[in-house]
C-alpha cells in the first residue's frame, strides 16, 4: 500500500512539473512576438532622435559636417581631418568650445568632433541604422549597455537637448530617449524590418 502512494504522489508531481513546463513554454511563445513589438517600437523613437539634425548633422557618411536644421554643408570648407577633429589650422576646437557661446552663436560641447565614419548614419533605414548600433566593429568596441551610459552620460549627447539660442532641441525630451533606448535593448535590441525610416514630424515613416 506504501509503495502505490509513492507512486501516486510520484505521478502526481510528475504530472504538475509537466503542467508548469508547458505553461512556461506558452507563456514564453505569447510573450517573445509582444517583446519584440515593444523593442522595435522603442526603437522608433530611438531611431527619431539618431535623425535629428542635433545629431545627425555630426554624424555625416562623408567627411563634411553639417550644420542647421537643413543639414547644410559645414562653412569654411571645413573637413573631418584625420583624427576627425578637423584638418590642421581648422580643428573643431578653435571654435567650438566646452560650452555653447552665445553671443558668436557657436554651439559648444565638450569633445566637440565628427563621429568617426564607422558611426555615419546618413542614408541608413532603421534596419541598417540597429545593425550599426549594435556592431562593436562600427560603434567604437561599445558594448549595448555602454552605448546606454553613452547615451545618458555623454555631454555631448546632451548637447542635443541644449544647443543654444537659435537651434531647436531634439524633441524628445532626453529621459524618454534614454528610457525608450533601455526598452529596445531590455527586450531584445531587435532590428527593424528593412525599409523604414523613422523620423520627427513624417508621420512614423
Amino acid at each position: 500500500m506504501r509503495m502505490s502512494r509513492s507512486w501516486a504522489w510520484l505521478l502526481l508531481l510528475a504530472v504538475l512539473v509537466a503542467g508548469v513546463s508547458l505553461w512556461n513554454t506558452d507563456r514564453s511563445e505569447a510573450e517573445e512576438p509582444d517583446a519584440k513589438a515593444k523593442s522595435a517600437a522603442a526603437f522608433q523613437q530611438v531611431a527619431r532622435v539618431l535623425r535629428h539634425p542635433r545629431c545627425l548633422n555630426c554624424h555625416p557618411s562623408g567627411d563634411r559636417p553639417r550644420v542647421g536644421e537643413k543639414g547644410e554643408l559645414h562653412a569654411q570648407n571645413v573637413q573631418r581631418g584625420p583624427k576627425n577633429h578637423g584638418m590642421p589650422g581648422m580643428h573643431c576646437a578653435a571654435c567650438h568650445h566646452a560650452t555653447n557661446q552665445e553671443i558668436a552663436r557657436v554651439p559648444g560641447a565638450p569633445h566637440w568632433s565628427l563621429a568617426p565614419r564607422s558611426q555615419g548614419w546618413e542614408g541608413l533605414d532603421d534596419h541598417d541604422l540597429a545593425v550599426a548600433l549594435k556592431d562593436p566593429k562600427l560603434n567604437g568596441g561599445r558594448s549595448l549597455q555602454d552605448l546606454l551610459k553613452h547615451v545618458r552620460e555623454d555631454k555631448l549627447v546632451l548637447w542635443g537637448w541644449d544647443p543654444g539660442r537659435g537651434r531647436a532641441p531634439v524633441p524628445l525630451t532626453h529621459a524618454d530617449f534614454v528610457k525608450a533606448f533601455e526598452t529596445w535593448i531590455a527586450n531584445g535590441a531587435v532590428e527593424p524590418a528593412k525599409g523604414t525610416t523613422s523620423r520627427f514630424g513624417d508621420g512614423d515613416k
